[in-house]
């Protein structure tokens, strides 16, 4: 059974991405904010659950969650800044949509920066304290749930591009490294979707050698 919270007696959120690893798209992540007490056997990281399963538990987690958002950091600006620091910023900008205001985060990973409050009435953003947790969606269900929403909404959007882009097989591979993914750039080159500064082939080479 996963833990239902680290700061006790906060109003905490768990964050979490999808879709860090990828060749094209946009990075994804969710922000969630449970019930006190909330507890759910079948709320698991989402890469160990089945599609129909992720899908059966967002409609629970948007159900249940006391405020939940998604963010998202597109190709372009993944090129600018860098997939760490785009995840992040997924991750801040989903905490920012939040409807209830949390007084901690905890994050799934090792790495993560300081989230300021929003600023409002002229009063100074304030720091709200964070911890991250290495493989934390398998041990606490607000990082599990937010793992869930951020792979879920990820691949409908990359299901959408699926089918303005059928080769490189992003209904399947929902833009990660596959074999048929990479084919299909050597054939074709990249879409407007994939990230530049990526190894597109695996062979160590930026993929700025591509017409678009």
């Amino acid at each position: 059974m996963l833990e239902s919270c680290y700061y006790k007696g906060k109003v905490e959120a768990g964050c979490d991405e999808a879709g860090r690893g990828c060749l094209a798209g946009s990075v994804f992540a969710a922000a969630v904010i449970l019930p006190e007490g909330y507890q759910n056997e079948l709320l698991n990281d989402s890469k160990q659950l089945t599609e129909k399963k992720r899908y059966q538990l967002r409609e629970m987690i948007e159900r249940d969650a006391v405020a939940w958002a998604v963010g998202i950091v597109t190709p372009e600006e993944i090129d600018q800044i860098n997939i760490l620091n785009a995840s992040i910023l997924a991750m801040h900008r989903a905490l920012d949509q939040l409807k209830v205001r949390p007084e901690a985060v905890i994050v799934d990973g090792n790495r993560f920066k300081p989230y300021r409050e929003p600023l409002t009435n002229n009063h100074e953003p304030i720091i709200i304290p964070h911890t991250t947790i290495v493989k934390g969606d398998g041990k606490y269900l607000s990082i599990a749930a937010a793992s869930i929403l951020a792979k879920t909404y990820r691949d409908d959007y990359m299901n959408q591009l699926a089918e303005e882009y059928p080769p490189y097989d992003w209904k399947s591979n929902k833009g990660y490294p596959t074999k048929k993914h990479r084919d299909a750039i050597r054939q074709f080159g990249i879409t407007p979707y994939h990230r530049k500064t990526f190894n597109m082939l695996g062979d160590g080479q930026l993929s700025l050698n591509f017409e678009e």
